[in-house]
């Protein structure tokens, strides 16, 4: 018996011996717990995101590639070329100081437009179309004539400071680069052609939205701006399409040029990446290797000028056409025009879910020929600030757009007047039902 008590004896200690042994060694294996903690977190690089990096460390690796991110740069660094640019950014951030993972500048965005002649009034209405709905702060670059520059100022000193306290601006002066400043403000519409040199001249602006003057938001800014996200590698502007269908687009019938696309795209709304186009050789029909956007404008102007009936819009046909892995296009209901209904309704997109951006080109502002156009235009002008949204602005446009459905333009009030209202419930739910508090909140 004793015998068999030491074996049993033996055997126990054994076998303890060997669990001791398999969850130690399995134990020195794992790596230490504050270091799987430090995994989980992306490192902090210069990403223009507005999602928390909590959320996006869920993606999976796949999800992470399909939803490029573009690259808020360091002053001279580029965010041109996809990936090789976004590991020398990451290089840079770990090599030098730590980047904060939440940038400042991601909370205004920029927006320009050109004004020239008889623009101001105009210009002021799109400015405030902006600012009625926007949610983050918006620098706005004005390029004007000397004797505009007054008036702009005069017209934002009389706005009331919460308004004010709200967007930023800067009043330049009408600039060419390069070429003949004469025959360039001459091109198409007096100074259209300054959109052309954004990108050689706000040399410290990374994204922009240019828009035309006779542009209306009916929902914020800050929607558009959210395509930058959308961007692959190689894009760097976006832009709607001219027309919807071939068989009456005039590009697609009449353009003795070439031009993006099937329809070719309309520039009054664009959206850039000025980094990626500073930082591009564009390819073109006059040099093989390719050149950068500022020498390419003038020689692309000698060289079409006799082709061309849209100025610098044709131009940016041209460049687009050669290079259409640089373009996103987006829905034309955010670059909703006369074009899109005075043939019949041609816009799905905004039949279904509304007008996001009104384009009123060809002076319908300001005429009878499309008085949807008119009536949406003089709403938002004669809108007092800090009115109530609903009574002062939604209620009136929907009462004086009973007058205009039976127009070609007015016969679905819907495009019209469904996204603004959808925009104006967000706005009043922000500042008046959120701040309501439940009894037991108190």
């Amino acid at each position: 018996m004793r015998i068999h008590g030491k074996i049993v004896a033996i055997a126990v200690c054994f076998g303890v011996f060997l669990l001791l042994y398999f969850f130690g060694g399995n134990a020195a294996d794992e790596p230490p717990l504050k270091e799987v903690a430090k995994e989980k977190h992306f490192p902090s690089f210069n990403y223009v995101e507005d999602i928390a990096p909590a959320k996006e460390a869920k993606q999976s690796p796949e999800e992470h590639q399909k939803t490029p991110k573009l690259i808020r740069k360091q002053p001279k660094l580029s965010s041109r070329g996809g990936g090789n640019v976004i590991a020398k950014t990451r290089q840079k951030s770990e090599v030098g100081h730590p980047v904060s993972k939440v940038t400042r500048t991601e909370d205004v965005m920029h927006l320009a437009v050109v004004a020239c002649g008889n623009r101001l009034d105009e210009t002021l209405n799109m400015v405030k179309s902006a600012l009625l709905f926007s949610i983050k702060k918006i620098k706005f670059h004005i390029f004007a004539e000397e004797d505009l520059a007054e008036q702009f100022e005069k017209g934002f000193s009389v706005w009331p400071q919460t308004v004010s306290s709200r967007f930023h601006y800067s009043i330049y002066p009408i600039t060419f680069s390069v070429g003949n400043a004469d025959e360039w403000k001459k091109l198409f519409k007096p100074c259209a052609a300054q959109r052309l040199f954004l990108p050689v001249i706000l040399k410290d602006v990374d994204s922009l939205l240019y828009v035309d003057t006779d542009v209306l938001f009916l929902r914020p800014m800050d929607d558009i701006w959210k395509f930058l996200k959308a961007f692959n590698s190689t894009q760097l502007a976006a832009m709607a399409p001219e027309h919807e269908i071939p068989k009456i687009g005039w590009y697609s019938r009449f353009a003795r040029h070439p031009f993006y696309g099937v329809t070719g795209v309309n520039s009054g709304v664009m959206l850039m990446n000025l980094t990626r186009i500073r930082s591009t050789l564009f390819r073109n029909s006059m040099i093989a290797s390719g050149l950068s956007w500022e020498n390419l404008l003038h020689p692309l102007y000698q060289k079409y000028k006799n082709h061309i009936t849209w100025g610098d819009q044709d131009l940016l046909n041209i460049i687009f056409h050669y290079n259409p892995e640089c373009l996103y296009i987006f829905p034309c209901q955010w670059n909703y025009r006369p074009d899109h209904c005075m043939y019949g309704s041609n816009c799905k997109a905004a039949e279904e879910e509304g007008v996001s951006i009104l384009h009123g080109n060809r002076g319908v502002y300001h005429d009878d020929k499309q008085p949807a156009f008119r009536v949406v235009y003089d709403a938002i002008r004669e809108y007092p600030f800090e009115e109530n949204l609903f009574q002062s602005l939604f209620y009136p446009l929907q009462t004086k757009f009973l007058d205009t459905v039976n127009t070609l333009c007015g016969r679905i009030p819907q495009v019209f007047l469904k996204q603004i209202e959808k925009t104006m419930r967000a706005v009043y739910e922000k500042k008046v039902v959120r701040r309501v508090r439940l009894p037991h909140e108190k």
